[in-house]
């Protein structure tokens, strides 16, 4: 069987924008015009979170994994954040959101290296894959809706897939014919 071997390019606030914004201080976007502590705090808004319900902040520890894509998952009721803690590097996997029950085109997806001193911040309805550590003990800020939460520890249903309120995740090796492995 041949399998597929995706690139892995630099995050940056321009790769990223059709995903999501970048979030560091270098996200391209000028501080606001908050002028409290005499200037020593820049505040910079590169995006607005939105979620439909309750939030929740988890905090995930990473370990090396095999770099193949397993599943694609994507929320239509929440933007979701991944914030690096430690400055330790990282791959994000993402493709653009879809019409319904519709997965990406292979050429569709892309992967990310974050080098650990920024993260970023999807759009609702972006697929992706749980970020790839690149060293043991990553850890990892991620901000999504409760209901997303509580569905990935519910019932895993057909195949390893899961779906409930605010979550579609696919089997993304039962559903297309040739793996997808990252580039090491």
């Amino acid at each position: 069987m041949m399998t597929n071997t995706l690139a892995v390019i630099p995050a940056t606030p321009e790769a990223l924008a059709p995903f999501g914004v970048f979030l560091s201080t270098d996200c391209g976007v000028d501080p606001l015009p908050i002028t409290f502590y005499g200037g020593a705090v820049d505040v910079r808004k590169p995006g607005a979170f939105r979620c439909d319900s309750d939030v929740d902040i988890t905090v995930c520890r990473l370990q090396e994994r095999p770099l193949d894509i397993e599943y694609l998952e994507r929320h239509p009721g929440h933007t979701q954040a991944f914030i690096p803690l430690g400055g330790r590097p990282f791959i994000a996997v993402m493709a653009p959101a879809t019409p319904d029950n519709e997965l990406p085109a292979l050429e569709d997806i892309k992967a990310f290296r974050f080098d650990g001193g920024g993260g970023f911040m999807m759009f609702e309805n972006v697929w992706h894959e749980f970020p790839f550590a690149e060293e043991p003990d990553t850890d990892i800020i991620i901000l999504l809706s409760t209901a997303t939460t509580e569905s990935l520890q519910g019932d895993t249903g057909i195949e390893g897939e899961a779906v409930g309120a605010d979550l579609e995740k696919r089997n993304f090796k039962h559903r297309y014919a040739a793996p997808l492995s990252l580039a090491p």
